[in-house]
């Protein structure tokens, strides 16, 4: 008789968490409710910028430039030579004047069609400004201007000024800098925040299905957890990248371009790939926090009730990264580095503020760290509660079965 032991057919912690995820990722990206989630964001967005679209035009359309010259002929001439004069250097300072014939001012304010801001009339000596309040404040100045040098005042000399470029300063690059790591917090915020939900759901289903059960007899608890937070994160990818393709065929379509933001410390190109770096990390965190959650909820209503104290703390932890990058180098932004939920923003602002690379090396490694810890004490959380077992490695003692079960899946 052959006393000696098989060759194991059990899967490795890191292939059993490649099947768990190979499963979920088809699943889920093959389902009719990710079409519609993918759709979901993109009507808020479609209408926002239809929304924006119109009221600049009505913007446009209720604040106007054009003041009316309802002087005698000659009058409007020199007044329009005066503007004419002056407008160059003073640019938006001076109104668009339009000669029209001479009326009572009020008539010409509410002639339906036209749009003037205010009226001008009277003399050159002695101008009159009828108009709203906030447009007489706005124009007095500069009809007053015109009107001065219409009437035979002095001619207003300008002082020749020379001009020497410089690209930047040190205060303006720093400024600029803040303005562009701010951007990408609130971008990562807001992504993390919309698809890390998607974890806590999957799990609660296969929960209420007895799934999870199966796979936790069948292969350890870590790697189903593993496996379903990088499944989630290569669906959250597929989705960023369909929503960032929709945008740019919108802004191609539209021929309009996006505000541009000032260039980050460490380069365009680095910046992107740190930001895929942390999003990564900061969506994995968060899911490890909701799977533990996930494992501490027994019913749908349970996971809503503790799902929102964890969205308000990563509310808290977003201000608390933002309100970090007002202070560089100090005790606070220390804390806020270190602190995992909040360091994937702090170390994006760091990318757009500072040129060091080194920092996001260990900053990834401490994230990365923290993040299976994370998942190990979900899995421990969900063993004790859910599984009612002590032992990881495949082995499940269940109330109700009378004996115990062991499933191998092999690879085939």
């Amino acid at each position: 008789m052959n006393d000696q032991p098989l060759p194991s057919s059990r899967l490795t912690t890191l292939q059993a968490a490649w099947v768990v995820a190979r499963r979920d990722f088809v699943a889920i990206l093959f389902s009719r409710a990710f079409i519609f989630f993918l759709l979901g964001p993109l009507f808020p967005v479609a209408v926002g910028s239809l929304a924006g679209s119109i009221g600049g035009k009505v913007q446009q359309t209720v604040q106007t430039n054009v003041v009316a010259l309802a002087m005698a002929p000659g009058d409007n001439a020199k007044m329009v030579a005066a503007a004419g004069a002056i407008g160059p250097k003073l640019a938006s300072s001076i109104p668009n004047f339009e000669p029209v014939p001479e009326g009572d001012a009020r008539t010409i304010l509410a002639a339906k069609g036209k749009g003037y801001a205010a009226v001008v009339s009277g003399t050159p000596a002695s101008p009159t400004l009828t108009g709203p309040q906030p447009e007489i404040d706005r124009w007095s100045g500069a009809v007053g201007l015109v009107a001065a040098q219409a009437a035979g005042s002095p001619a207003i000399a300008f002082a020749p000024v020379a001009t020497e470029q410089v690209r930047q300063t040190a205060a303006a690059t720093n400024t600029d800098r803040i303005r562009t790591a701010q951007a990408g917090q609130l971008l990562l915020f807001l992504l993390t925040m919309l698809l890390a939900g998607m974890v806590l759901s999957n799990l609660v289903e296969e929960k209420a299905n007895k799934i999870i059960e199966v796979l936790a007899a069948a292969i350890p608890m870590d790697a189903v957890f593993l496996g379903k937070l990088f499944a989630m994160l290569a669906v959250s990818f597929v989705g960023i990248a369909v929503w960032g393709a929709a945008a740019g065929t919108f802004l191609l379509a539209s021929g309009s371009g996006m505000a541009s933001l000032p260039s980050p410390a460490v380069g365009w190109p680095l910046f992107i790939a740190l930001g895929i770096a942390y999003f990564a990390t900061a969506y994995l965190l968060l899911g490890a926090l909701f799977l533990s959650i996930g494992a501490l909820a027994s019913t749908v209503r349970e996971v809503q009730t503790l799902s929102m104290p964890v969205t308000m703390l990563q509310l808290l932890v977003f201000f608390f990264a933002s309100f970090a990058l007002t202070a560089p180098g100090s005790l606070l932004e220390q804390a806020a580095t270190a602190f995992p939920l909040s360091s994937p923003f702090a170390m994006l602002a760091r990318a757009a503020t500072g040129e060091a690379v080194w920092p996001h090396l260990a900053a990834l490694a401490w994230q990365g760290l923290c993040v299976i810890v994370f998942v190990r004490v979900g899995a421990t959380l969900f063993k004790r509660r859910v599984m009612k077992s002590g032992k990881a490695g495949g082995r499940s003692r269940q109330k109700g079965f009378g004996s115990q079960r062991t499933v191998d899946i092999t690879v085939s």
